[in-house]
């Protein structure tokens, strides 16, 4: 796996182009380890996920190398979908080419999903004999409803960009050129913001989503009060004039 940064964001790329980047026990675990890392140094206040080449985000689990090992089963440490949904930080996955079960898990994980127009979706446990473990059979259905959910993971179809974004299933589609680019800048908007702001506004939300939204609603309201009363007097003018010298810095 490869790891840069640009300023505050960090962009991680599954780094394995010659077999579609698909998830060996290794990868699984380096993605794993690295985004619980990044989570906990203070410098880094967005992540940017992608794949190497123009064929494939990732292809998914790595099944060749999963029958040698004789076992389907994954150790936590091999499981990157755990380190993702409790990553306090926002993740931006930036998907082109194929994006396959295992790899529309770890997007489904993710906070924001854009893929640019090569991008082709498929769950295809169905097809190769397998149930899933990190997650697809209840992510997918709530994230798109539980007919069309059906429609691609019980036949193992594939479905285009275009039809993702109809279907809600990723937040925008791009021009390839115009991929990651993109996802930089948001990365960098999130980046930009007061932290702990953003990592307790994203909990909000996941915590709020897994409830009713009359005690969603309740939380909120209990989380902002407590907040609340942690300001002192001159801490919103400081914010504002923090915010805006964030905002005159990327200008220039």
């Amino acid at each position: 796996m490869l790891i840069r940064r640009d300023g505050a964001v960090a962009i991680l790329t599954l780094n394995r182009p010659e077999v579609l980047n698909a998830l060996s026990a290794e990868l699984r675990r380096a993605l794993h380890t690295t985004i619980e890392q990044l989570d906990a140094d203070g410098t880094v206040g967005a992540i940017v996920l992608t794949g190497a080449g123009d064929r494939a985000f990732t292809a998914g689990f790595d099944l060749k190398e999963a029958d040698e090992r004789g076992t389907q089963q994954d150790v936590a440490e091999e499981n990157p979908v755990l380190a993702i949904e409790n990553c306090s930080i926002p993740i931006i996955v930036a998907l082109r080419g194929f994006c396959i079960t295992g790899g529309m898990e770890i997007m489904l994980a993710c906070d924001v999903v854009y893929a640019d127009r090569t991008t082709r979706f498929a769950d295809t446990h169905v097809r190769v004999g397998l149930l899933p473990g990190w997650g697809l059979s209840q992510r997918l259905a709530r994230q798109i409803g539980i007919q069309r959910a059906k429609e691609i993971s019980l036949s193992g179809n594939f479905v285009d960009a275009d039809r993702a974004f109809e279907i809600g299933l990723v937040n925008r589609v791009l021009e390839p050129e115009d991929l990651m680019p993109a996802a930089l800048a948001l990365a960098h908007d999130f980046a930009d913001g007061n932290r702990e702001i953003v990592t307790t506004y994203k909990r909000l939300i996941d915590e709020g989503a897994r409830t009713t939204l009359a005690e969603g609603l309740a939380h909120e309201a209990a989380t902002s009060a407590a907040y609340a009363r942690t300001l002192a007097v001159g801490d919103l003018e400081a914010g504002k004039a923090d915010a805006a010298a964030r905002a005159r810095t990327r200008l220039s």
